[in-house]
């Protein structure tokens, strides 16, 4: 008598997972052909793409990397000034966000809902709606990207404040502490190492989000990248793409690199 075998995957769960994969394919499908995003279009695409970099892009006007350099040394003060102040603000801020320090179930309600409207305008929105309020320039980026990273900040920083090891905190508490005592002695010390390495990673997005929103006037290299390629002067633009690659990547390494070291 053989004994009937017992497959990995129950039947019911086989099912599942095809259905998901078959609805996933006709998604992409649907898509597809909403968009009018064939494949052979994309196909059709890359001569000319072959096309505008070897005879427009290069060569690289070498003699126009001292403007951009001034410019993306505003971009760099722009992205770093967002994050400092983005991360400042948003420590304390995020403590009230977080259920196992305040324990108000209405006041963190509200603080919750006031971060999820945070992160649900897109950063170019954003930027234009600032652009419109305080005018062309750095200014209009800089406080673009601390709406926009505080928001993720704080969302980031609170989940993991929620996380913690209650132990500490219940100490504390049990030793007749309050509120402030709770989180300077139970809680800041575990959540130092992720707080640091969310402002690095904050950093990193905000110097790739201020490049873009220079294209509607909020100052850094976006502007004149935008104003050479509308003027057709595909040479500027080249060492632009070239110098900004260059540094963004420079910068995430270095970047990734401290992350590491400090998770």
């Amino acid at each position: 008598m053989t004994t009937p075998k017992i497959p990995l995957i129950a039947q019911k769960t086989k099912r599942q997972i095809t259905g998901i994969f078959v609805l996933v394919i006709l998604l992409y499908i649907a898509s597809a052909f909403i968009t009018n995003a064939y494949p052979n279009r994309i196909l059709d695409g890359l001569p000319i793409i072959y096309h505008f970099i070897i005879h427009d892009l290069l060569p690289p006007n070498w003699s126009y990397y001292t403007s951009v350099l001034k410019r993306l040394l505003e971009t760099w003060n722009i992205a770093l000034l967002s994050s400092t102040i983005s991360a400042i603000v948003c420590l304390p801020l995020s403590f009230l966000a977080a259920r196992n320090i305040n324990r108000n179930t209405i006041f963190y309600s509200i603080v919750r809902f006031g971060f999820n409207i945070l992160r649900t305008i897109p950063d170019l929105v954003l930027a234009v709606i600032v652009v419109a309020i305080v005018g062309l320039g750095a200014l209009s980026g800089m406080l673009t990207l601390f709406i926009f990273s505080l928001g993720i900040l704080a969302k980031l920083l609170s989940e993991t404040i929620e996380a913690i090891d209650p132990g500490p905190l219940e100490a504390i508490r049990a030793t007749g502490g309050n509120v402030f005592q709770v989180i300077a002695y139970g809680a800041i010390p575990q959540i130092m190492p992720h707080y640091a390495s969310y402002s690095l990673f904050i950093l990193e997005i905000n110097v790739r989000a201020s490049v873009v929103l220079g294209f509607v006037g909020a100052g850094g290299i976006g502007m004149i990248l935008k104003q050479q390629l509308a003027l057709f002067n595909y040479g500027n633009a080249a060492i632009i793409i070239m110098v900004t690659f260059i540094v963004v990547s420079a910068i995430d390494i270095i970047s990734n690199n401290l992350r590491e070291r400090l998770v």
